[in-house]
């Protein structure tokens, strides 16, 4: 690499590192508080997960930090300990934060990493829609500066009304003008984090009128974290299988949470991921995390987007973001203790708000088909049941209605016959044939083939003109659409021309209930009939100022 090369990425990698430690400071200090064992424990993770999962880099630009759905089932898991036995807790905490790692690690020795993207879209959207709910409905109470009820979502909805029979007025004004910097400030300027701002600003206003009373977040250790690795053997031995049972609910959703935020970065970056050694690096480094006192993590969206519109461009960003929290943990802790806890408790009601798949719903219930019903009851399993169970459900109900329109299909085929004028093969006139490339598909576009469809239509360089042949394809379903949109854009971008042919009529009447059609690819560029497809794109190239 050229000296000048190097050091323009060392800049961007100070630059994304340095943005991702300012997304994460607040951040982590409202998972920490949530999770029951202080603002530090997220902290801890923010440190510490970042650099030994950045220096292992399954993907290049990822960071990783506590994360709304990691911090929720913590949370969960620190309760259930405290109420099983409070003389040892903090081992059975520490024993199943530091399993999930070990979880994590086998998961990328095996290969877990290329099954994960057989979960359809409808099971991660409620999945996570339904984690958003639960993050929001377990920060009511602490918004209002209210007890929060003992037990389950169960109990907060049947209090859900509690905060307004004694207003605290003072908690509620500074956590609702923390939400309104949040949601105005990216209109203001996006370059500056609207989280760190919200920080700084609600905690101003609760100093400005120190007479409400607000509650703080309290004193935030300024030394080493305590060494805990031997504190996990001090436990019982009927303890060890409920260990283990939430530390595998652990692994699966950090498994989940990471690899999604590496197939963002891989669309940001242009690059590829090394999916099972993303998995490697974080389960070692949620194990170490663990016998520090942290709480689990993963890889986070909003800071590897961050970090890359940074010109972040290598795992040195992570391990840079790390150092920067630890000279902003040293340096600021007095001040950090002053933070409002209504403050943070705002700030996870954005994340809350943020995680939940609005549009996908609206997109997916407006279908009334199966994918609206596995949606919908992924999102209560997740609320009211068990996050694993949701999954499970989901898949299995996925896979089934997926058959059942499969044997559907081909039930109605079969009854057709054989059309004798169907054309079998794409005739491309002599003049253009080498600017066209065409692209055949065999079977159904669904969640289980959309990936290899993807990186396929992408690797399709030097051509004008890219004919997507779906004469063959009986049906796609939600995660297949969102990948032709994808690819479709990803064509038009680099200004190749796309037309769709062989589009059958259920198929066209799907893309136009989506908004497929006209949104992002016009109506005159599909076609049910191949020959008209191609007249037009003969048209197009042979005529490009018409």
């Amino acid at each position: 690499m050229k000296l000048s090369v190097y050091k323009q990425t060392l800049r961007g990698d100070l630059t994304g590192g340095l943005t991702a430690a300012i997304l994460a400071l607040p951040m982590g200090l409202a998972f920490g508080l949530q999770s029951g064992l202080g603002p530090q424990a997220g902290l801890y993770t923010a440190i510490i997960l970042a650099i030994i999962a950045s220096i292992i880099a399954g993907t290049k630009t990822l960071i990783s930090d506590p994360t709304g759905p990691m911090t929720f089932l913590a949370a969960t898991i620190v309760a259930e300990a405290y109420q099983m036995d409070e003389s040892k807790a903090i081992s059975l905490i520490v024993l199943t934060f530091a399993l999930s790692g070990v979880f994590q690690v086998l998961f990328g020795l095996i290969k877990v990493a290329n099954y994960v993207k057989y979960i359809s879209y409808p099971v991660l959207s409620g999945f996570m829609s339904g984690i958003g709910v639960i993050i929001i409905l377990t920060q009511w109470h602490s918004f209002f500066d209210a007890p929060r009820p003992s037990g389950g979502i169960m109990s907060i909805i049947g209090e859900i009304h509690s905060p307004f029979m004694n207003m605290n007025i003072a908690p509620m004004v500074l956590g609702a003008s923390t939400l309104v910097i949040i949601y105005l400030m990216p209109y203001l300027s996006k370059k500056i984090p609207a989280g760190l701002v919200a920080l700084v600003g609600g905690t101003l206003i609760s100093l400005l009128f120190a007479q409400g009373d607000f509650k703080t977040i309290g004193e935030i250790p300024t030394t080493l974290p305590e060494f805990r690795l031997f504190d996990m053997f001090n436990v019982d031995a009927s303890m060890i299988s409920l260990a283990i049972g939430n530390a595998l609910a652990l692994a699966g959703l950090g498994t989940i949470d990471t690899l999604l935020t590496s197939v963002v970065a891989d669309n940001l970056t242009k690059t590829k991921h090394n999916g099972n050694r993303e998995l490697f690096g974080q389960g070692l480094g949620n194990f170490i995390t663990a016998v520090f006192g942290g709480i689990p993590g993963a890889g986070t969206t909003a800071a590897t987007v961050a970090n890359i519109n940074s010109n972040g461009r290598s795992n040195l960003s992570g391990i840079f973001k790390g150092v920067f929290l630890i000279i902003a943990v040293l340096g600021l802790g007095k001040i950090l203790a002053m933070v409002p806890k209504s403050v943070l408790s705002a700030l996870l009601i954005s994340v809350g708000i943020g995680i939940i798949d609005f549009k996908g719903m609206k997109r997916l219930v407006s279908l009334k088909n199966s994918d609206s019903l596995v949606l919908i009851l992924a999102i209560l399993l997740t609320v009211f049941v068990d996050l694993l169970v949701a999954v499970g459900v989901g898949m299995v109900l996925s896979s089934f209605f997926f058959m059942q329109r499969m044997g559907k299909i081909v039930d109605e085929q079969s009854k057709q016959g054989n059309i004798a004028d169907m054309e079998k093969k794409l005739k491309i006139p002599e003049s253009i044939k080498d600017r066209i490339f065409e692209y055949e598909l065999d079977g159904p576009l669904f969640y289980g083939f959309s990936d290899q469809f993807k990186e396929q239509a992408e690797s399709i360089k030097g051509k004008d003109a890219v004919i997507i042949n779906m004469s063959h394809v009986p049906y796609i379903d939600a995660s297949g659409i969102y990948v032709l949109e994808e690819v479709i854009q990803s064509y038009r971008s680099k200004s190749i021309e796309v037309i769709l042919v062989g589009v059958k009529d259920h198929i066209f009447q799907q893309f136009e209930e989506l908004k497929v059609i006209p949104n992002t690819l016009p109506e005159e560029k599909a076609y049910n009939s191949v020959r008209s497809g191609l007249k037009y794109l003969k048209f197009q190239l042979e005529n490009p100022e018409a």
